[in-house]
């Protein structure tokens, strides 16, 4: 264990860049191989894992299977998913839940000690497991890291910021890191021989979100500055049920709570999803969030009414959602909960194979900031935390089975300009226009002056966060522009249907999102110059 940054300089040893599931998972798979661990934050506080309150579905019931899970999975991710990589990821679900309950994951049980398994959105059995209801993200992340900080061959470097990969000839070098929250401290530069990045997702781009401040897109732009291929950016996750509370991230009410019963309505008590979809409240995410968007869009607002599905029982079944909702005023047990769509997931992330390997060579992804095609372009509900751990699992066994920790070229000192102090208002802005046109509803007009925008403050900023946060704005952006149609999670009010045609992946670069930027600079400028005539 070490929170030393000098004696990594010359590491020769794996490097694991994110301390939530993916990376805690993974590390404890290599061991007793060396593995470096470098996490902005502390362990267990800056990952979207400790905030989720789902669960892990695994098909682990008598009258379930591994196929009937993929099938859900494949219906929810609208025509894109790999249904090879899905069947694969539920047919190994068992194992890794094992896994977890060897690491020390308390799972709720039933009366009989078995696994007690809930049903969440477009589920087709009860298949969640769970903690204490809404806490499993909580005592995942608890437990993985008693574990991590007990391996001796994990060393844990917190309080550093990955700010760029390096690599020649596209191969992975090595990694700039930051010491955290010091914009002018100089750069240090660490060799690895082979990287594997879990740095969570981008939710914390836009203005309302369910993710904390960490989840920023930093990994998705370090590996597209660094050549990788992106996959799928344009999806993104609303999770429809976030607390309109006045806090930032917004506390999540979980999807089991209307697995449980609890219904959404209006301000006039009415349940208004009923007509939207068959399913209703248990209706795909993407098809939820847009029914609460134009509810709210037209004055109604939108709530989720536990009163008769709970009523008294809801502080022991939804301790994390009780505790939020009394710290506001709201007693959830009587009263409606102001809900709205906040982001909460990118189905999109670095494009990798079934062992996680990126485009470049020495380079895995797990977790929420891959893209393995196993969600699609909507997630099934509870099956992110499987993915994490699944593809982290695979990982630590491709690494240790070939060659990747060879050694390579020692990496070269990078020239760095000074960084410039981080704008808030230029966050605040860049979050505020990712909501109001890369949002729930989109369109031509507005995705092409996110576009313009995104482009204009990557190539321009001083602040090396900061252009992080514009280059994966701009590649979700730049794809949203490009998909003209609406599937799953990506909705637009200008190509409202699915096209046949389009029912594909997409498979991108940072150059390519740049040169959607300068053709959209140009066709603004010839619209001008005839005005100006």
């Amino acid at each position: 264990m070490s929170n030393s940054i000098q004696n990594l300089k010359n590491a020769a040893d794996v490097v694991i860049v994110g301390g939530g599931l993916a990376g805690l998972f993974c590390a404890l798979k290599l061991a007793p191989r060396p593995v470096t661990l470098i996490s902005a934050a502390p362990l267990g506080s800056g990952a979207s894992t400790a905030w989720a309150q789902g669960g892990i579905a695994a098909a682990l019931a008598e009258n379930d299977s591994a196929e009937a899970h993929a099938a859900d999975t494949i219906a929810a991710g609208a025509g894109l998913v790999d249904e090879r990589i899905a069947l694969g990821l539920t047919r190994e679900a068992a194992d890794r839940i094992e896994d977890l309950l060897r690491y020390g994951v308390p799972f709720d049980r039933d009366l009989e000690g078995r696994l007690a398994l809930g049903r969440e959105a477009a589920h087709s059995a009860r298949r969640i497991v769970h903690v204490r209801g809404d806490m499993a993200g909580q005592a995942i992340i608890a437990a993985l890291t008693d574990a991590v900080r007990n391996t001796p061959s994990i060393r844990v470097v917190e309080g550093f910021v990955a700010e760029a990969l390096l690599a020649e000839d596209n191969a992975v070098t090595g990694l700039q890191l930051r010491k955290r929250g010091d914009d002018t401290a100089n750069p240090e530069t660490i060799a690895a021989r082979a990287l594997v990045i879990a740095t969570g997702g981008i939710g914390h781009l836009y203005a309302v979100t369910t993710n904390p401040q960490e989840a920023s897109g930093l990994g998705l732009a370090i590996a597209a500055r660094a050549g990788a291929v992106i996959a799928d950016p344009e999806f993104v996750q609303f999770h429809p049920t976030a607390m309109m509370v006045g806090r930032d991230p917004a506390p999540l009410a979980t999807e089991a709570l209307r697995g449980e019963g609890a219904t959404l309505i209006n301000d006039k008590g009415e349940r208004f999803m009923r007509a939207a979809h068959p399913l209703a409240e248990l209706a795909p995410r993407d098809i939820v969030a847009r029914g609460m968007f134009a509810e709210i869009a037209a004055g109604r607002g939108a709530f989720l009414d536990a009163r008769a599905a709970l009523g008294d029982r809801f502080a022991d079944k939804f301790p994390t959602v009780y505790t939020s909702c009394m710290a506001a005023g709201i007693d959830p047990a009587r009263q409606p909960i102001p809900v709205a769509p906040a982001a909460h997931y990118h189905m999109g992330g670095i494009a990798v194979d079934a062992r996680g390997r990126s485009s470049i060579e020495g380079l895995w992804a797990a977790g929420e900031v891959s893209s393995t095609g196993a969600h699609g372009a909507n997630r099934l509900a509870s099956n992110s935390l499987l993915e994490a751990i699944v593809f982290a699992a695979r990982i630590a066994e491709d690494i240790a089975g070939c060659n990747a920790t060879s050694p390579r070229r020692p990496t070269t000192e990078q020239p760095n300009p000074r960084n410039c102090a981080l704008s808030t208002k230029a966050v605040h802005d860049l979050r505020a226009m990712m909501a109001s046109h890369v949002g729930v509803i989109r369109d031509r007009e507005r995705l092409a002056e996110a576009v313009r925008a995104f482009a204009a403050l990557e190539r321009d900023t001083g602040n090396v966060a900061l252009r992080n946060m514009a280059t994966t704005a701009l590649m979700v952006a730049a794809s949203a522009f490009n998909r003209r149609e609406s599937r799953g999670a990506h909705c637009r009010d200008d190509y409202p249907a699915a096209s046949k045609a389009l029912a594909r992946r997409t498979m991108t670069t940072l150059t390519q999102a740049r040169e959607i930027a300068r053709a959209l600079d140009e066709s603004a400028q010839d619209a001008v110059q005839p005005m100006m005539a």
